[in-house]
């Protein structure tokens, strides 16, 4: 097992806190290998194997039909003394109820509660009915480039030329412990994005015309990183002969963030000082998922390396905008406590660089700037805007001054 040290240093932070730690990503990017990351660390540091309980509720593990009661009577039984319980409870939303049991767990046993999910049910407004003020949401995502190279610690590659493979394969963790070609990597991914297609969206939701369904999921694929709205693909059906209305559009937007398939980043007016409502753009929860459906093209790789760096940003703890300023589009703003840091993103200099340092040297604060490329040659500062390679960027320990 190879240790996500970052996440172990959160759930360390609020251990023994009395919140429900809640772990939620898209199925596959490691959720439960962090609860046995867990585990083992509680063992280590003196708690007593009994009084770790661990419960994984998946639908192969469970018949259909387990409810709150069942779930919470079956964590009591196993607890035999009056000492104090970790609860490890992993895909928890495929109990109905859920919040309950964990909430009367809670209140009437000495317990920390951790659990982890990868859908809806898992977000759902229930959990501010039963848990208000009680819980702590933690996301989990695919494997971050520094992840991936410890994944990868073994190859004799450079960490420049393991970046490459990086942005073909994505950071799901069972393509990365492997040593797949490209076909049996995508096919990997392919059966994860089935999985949360089927079970979390379809099958969840209803989703009678599946072929229509993943049209929208494709026009969505093929214009990450940029910038539409429902109406646009609307529109764009209708182009190819279909119907759908705007309502529905918008409610597969809705179960795609919520099965953590995609990412909304919205636009932060740099002169008004505010979040608007229109012209969002969509991420995808890992790069390797537009790959498996369309095939890998070179031609997609600018829009897949913003793609790369808008979740490093997110791992970071990073709220995450795109900034517009006046005519001028930033590509991110990101916005940590009374940290801010700006990023333009490049696949090559020097053709593009003069725009992109022009549009960061427009904006009159201190705060640090980057232009994030994959020039091989990238180096540099240009008026205080820091020019660095992907890799680079990265890697680095902190993004302040």
């Amino acid at each position: 097992m190879i240790i996500r040290p970052q996440y172990l240093k959160i759930l360390k932070t609020f251990r023994d806190i009395p919140l429900v730690k809640i772990l939620s990503g898209i199925r596959r990017c490691g959720k439960s290998t962090i609860l046995e990351m867990l585990r083992e660390d509680l063992i280590q540091n003196g708690i007593d194997e009994n009084h770790i309980i661990c419960m994984r509720y998946t639908s192969e593990d469970f018949q259909d039909g387990m409810n709150d009661k069942d779930m919470y009577h079956g964590i009591r039984e196993k607890m035999t003394d009056g000492g104090r319980y970790y609860l490890l409870l992993d895909e928890v939303q495929e109990i109905d109820g859920w919040e309950k049991a964990v909430n009367s767990l809670l209140e009437n046993t000495n317990v920390d509660i951790y659990v982890t999910g990868s859908n809806s049910k898992l977000m759902s407004s229930e959990i501010s009915t039963y848990l208000t003020g009680r819980y702590i949401p933690i996301p989990v995502y695919t494997l971050s480039f520094a992840e991936y190279l410890e994944f990868k610690k073994a190859d004799p590659r450079s960490p420049k030329e393991l970046l490459q493979e990086y942005l073909r394969f994505g950071g799901f963790p069972i393509v990365a412990l492997g040593n797949f070609d490209e076909r049996s990597a995508y096919q990997i991914v392919e059966g994860i994005y089935t999985s949360v297609i089927t079970n979390d969206i379809t099958r969840r939701h209803n989703i009678t015309n599946y072929d229509l369904f993943n049209r929208v999921v494709k026009f969505i694929v093929e214009n990450v990183g940029k910038t539409f709205s429902a109406n646009a693909i609307v529109k764009f059906l209708k182009s190819e002969g279909r119907s759908l209305s705007v309502e529905a559009v918008y409610n597969y937007l809705n179960w795609l963030e919520k099965a953590f398939v995609i990412y909304r980043c919205q636009r932060y007016d740099l002169q008004g000082k505010s979040v608007l409502k229109t012209q969002e753009k969509f991420y995808l929860a890992d790069a390797s998922l537009k790959y498996c459906i369309m095939g890998f093209n070179p031609k997609s790789l600018a829009s897949m390396l913003e793609n790369v760096v808008y979740f490093e940003l997110k791992r970071r703890g990073y709220e995450v905008y795109i900034g517009k300023n006046e005519a001028k589009e930033i590509d991110f703003v990101a916005v940590q406590r009374d940290e801010r840091i700006y990023v333009q993103v490049c696949l090559r200099l020097p053709e593009e660089s003069d725009r992109e340092v022009a549009n960061l040297l427009e904006i009159k604060d201190h705060y640090p700037k980057y232009v994030v490329t994959l020039d091989e040659f990238a180096a540099g500062n240009v008026n205080g805007v820091k020019i660095v390679h992907l890799a680079d960027f990265l890697l680095k320990d902190s993004f302040g001054n």
